[in-house]
């Protein structure tokens, strides 16, 4: 998911949705394309990760997959 064309103050239901979706699909693990810019939405989406049970863990992109401009969360 790409959070780009979405408002900082959007993200948290977008993320929240998103999740729902891969979660009921049985994804076991998403990316979701934040930006590297200063940060705020990538602390917006690891604070919904954080309190979301169906999360496992999460890290950055890492190499060709956004680095830490994007967040990869793996799902129960």
């Amino acid at each position: 998911m790409d959070l780009h064309p979405f408002q900082p103050r959007e993200v948290k239901d977008v993320v929240e949705s998103y999740l729902d979706a891969a979660y009921e699909k049985g994804f076991r693990e998403v990316r979701i394309v934040h930006g590297r810019g200063i940060g705020v939405q990538r602390q917006i989406v690891r604070k919904v990760l954080e309190r979301d049970p169906r999360v496992v863990s999460f890290r950055s992109g890492g190499p060709g997959g956004g680095g830490w401009g994007a967040t990869v969360a793996r799902l129960r």
